[in-house]
Parts: C-alpha cells; sequence; structure tokens
C-alpha cells in the first residue's frame, strides 16, 4: 500500500513537504510542478523547487521526493528529464492534471487529455531519455470536459513507458467541485497493467475507505485532504494496519505551526511570509476550532512581529541563536 502527498502549485513546498511527512503515513511525495516549455532550465532553478535533491532528494524525516514536470514538448521535456536525473531525481513525474487556466492555454496541464497521441510521444521521449533505472510516472484527471477518453488518455500513458498513474477523478471542467467520480478510476484500472493511485475528494478516514470500495484502489494520493488534516495520511496507514487511530491534537499541530512560521520567515520575504502562514490555517479551519480561531487573530496582520507574539514564537532570536 502506498500514501502519497499531492504536488500542490503555491502550496506544498519543501516548509509543507518536510512537515508533513514528519508526521507521518506518506511513503512518497512530489514537488510542485516545474515547468518546461522551450529551454534546458539551470540547476538553479531545480534547487528552488526541489531543495531536497541535495540531500538524496529525501525530505528531512526520510521521505521519498519526486520531481515533476509541466510542459508540452516532447523533446524539451526529455532534455530536461535527463538533466534533472543528473541532480539526483530518482523519479521522473508528469503532469496532466492542473485544471488552471493560465497552465491550459499555454498547452499544459489537464487541456492535453484532448491529444492521447500527444500523452504518448511525451511520455516516450522522457522514458528514452531517462536513465533505464529511473521510473517516469504521470497524474491525468479523467479529462478535459468529459471522461469519454479517459481510458484512452491512460492507455497512452502506459504505452508511452509510464510505471504508474495516478488518476484524479474529475475532469479539468469539474476543477475541484464534489464529487470525485471514483468509479472511473476502476474503468482505467481494469485496462492497464501499471498501478494506478485514486486521488480527489478524500478529506477523511471515512473518505478513505469509501474511495477505496468504489476504485478498487488501496493505494492514494491525498492533496487538500492531507494539508488541511496533516495526520489523514497516518490515521488511514494506522486503520489499514488494524492499529488504534488518534488523532493530531491541537498542542501538537500548533507546534507544526511555529516551526511552519520559522521556515516561512526564514524563507520568504517578511512581505510574503504572513500569506503563507494565513494560506495554511484557513484550510486548517476546515477542522480545527483552534485553527479559525488563530486564522481570525492573524488574517489582517501584516507585521511579522505581531505573528510572532500571536503564535508564541520569535524566529529572530532563533536565527540568533
Amino acid at each position: 500500500m502506498q500514501i502519497a502527498l499531492a504536488p500542490m502549485e503555491g502550496l506544498v513546498d519543501e516548509i509543507l513537504r518536510e512537515l508533513l511527512t514528519q508526521v507521518g503515513g506518506i511513503d512518497w511525495c512530489v514537488t510542485e510542478f516545474i515547468r518546461v516549455t522551450d529551454r534546458l532550465l539551470p540547476a538553479s532553478t531545480y534547487q528552488k523547487y526541489a531543495p531536497e535533491l541535495a540531500h538524496g532528494s529525501r525530505t528531512l524525516s526520510g521521505t521519498p521526493m519526486r520531481v515533476q514536470f509541466l510542459g508540452s514538448d516532447p523533446v524539451c521535456l526529455a532534455e530536461n528529464a535527463a538533466y534533472v536525473c543528473t541532480l539526483g531525481a530518482p523519479v521522473i513525474d508528469l503532469n496532466f492534471g492542473c485544471p488552471a487556466k493560465t497552465v491550459n492555454k499555454s498547452r499544459g496541464g489537464a487541456v492535453l487529455l484532448k491529444e492521447p497521441e500527444l500523452l504518448y510521444e511525451i511520455v516516450r521521449e522522457v522514458r528514452q531519455a531517462a536513465p533505464a533505472s529511473i521510473p517516469v510516472t504521470a497524474k491525468m484527471r479523467l479529462g478535459y470536459e468529459c471522461p469519454d477518453r479517459a481510458i484512452e488518455c491512460a492507455q497512452a500513458l502506459e504505452a508511452g513507458g509510464a510505471a504508474q498513474l495516478v488518476v484524479h477523478a474529475r475532469t479539468k471542467l469539474d476543477g475541484y467541485r464534489p464529487p470525485a467520480y471514483w468509479e472511473w478510476i476502476a474503468r482505467i484500472a481494469d485496462k492497464v497493467s501499471v498501478p494506478v493511485l485514486a486521488n480527489g475528494e478524500i478529506w477523511t478516514l471515512e473518505d478513505y475507505w469509501r474511495c477505496r470500495e468504489v476504485s478498487g484502489m488501496a493505494d492514494v494520493m491525498l492533496g487538500r485532504g492531507l494539508v488541511s488534516r496533516p495526520d489523514l495520511a497516518r490515521q488511514i496507514a494506522a486503520s489499514v494496519k488494524g492499529e488504534v487511530v488518534t488523532c493530531m491534537v491541537w498542542d501538537e499541530l500548533l507546534g507544526l505551526l511555529q516551526l511552519f512560521w520559522l521556515k516561512a520567515c526564514q524563507k520568504l520575504a517578511p512581505r510574503y511570509a504572513p500569506g503563507r502562514l494565513k494560506q495554511w490555517l484557513g484550510m486548517l479551519a476546515r477542522n480545527y476550532p483552534e485553527a479559525m480561531a488563530l486564522f481570525g487573530e492573524v488574517r489582517r496582520e501584516t507585521a511579522c512581529e505581531r505573528i510572532d507574539q500571536l503564535l508564541g514564537v520569535d524566529y529572530r532570536a532563533v536565527e540568533m541563536a
């Protein structure tokens, strides 16, 4: 059984990857997508999106990290894949699921599901360019407007050389609106021979078991559900093993938030760090009343010193120490 942390642009950066994998239950994670257009990207770009490359492509908790690309030029994607493998990438993942309008307008993400032939060509070129020992995987949605070609797209990815598929059980037009059509994952898995992970609308332990029953997949990728409930992967892993499931208490979560704030202040300019904290707090408020209350206190704050006080930390003292 595998539980993966989804690549969420602008949200799950190396800080959240480190903290969420530290909580436990996650078998592997993926970088935010790295957009490839018409050139070979420099090492600095990979160091920015995947600093874990310098540490054996693992988070500090030891969780393996994969590098994800987004683009539509098979040759350019292949060249970048070959290069990042020399930097230590253990797996190359290809994004065919991003629903963002700006991404789709530039022929990236879910819009490519209209062109199964291109999906095949992209995966084939990347597979040929990467060392045989390094797997190439792909993430897809059910389609752009409808799921009529979902199976065809999955088969094209497999034929191109994808060793594993993650299927987000909605189309691009569905966006993130519930429900997720988990039954389509079962249909896709029945028509391909590579492993398939289910993704979409898994917010709770109960959602996992419903998804597993409908999709037939024990393996899952968790996105917003895990960000808003940091111990969700740990809960699922324990439940599958038949162990007692314990939920994260607020004191434990507050410790994570304090560490997150410290790292955000070290990484980002003071004008940006508060926004990152508010973004995560807003998602945590879905499950934690304490997070909602704290969000109410910080939502209008822009001064890092004031947020230090509200969180009970002082990152300047930590830096000096």
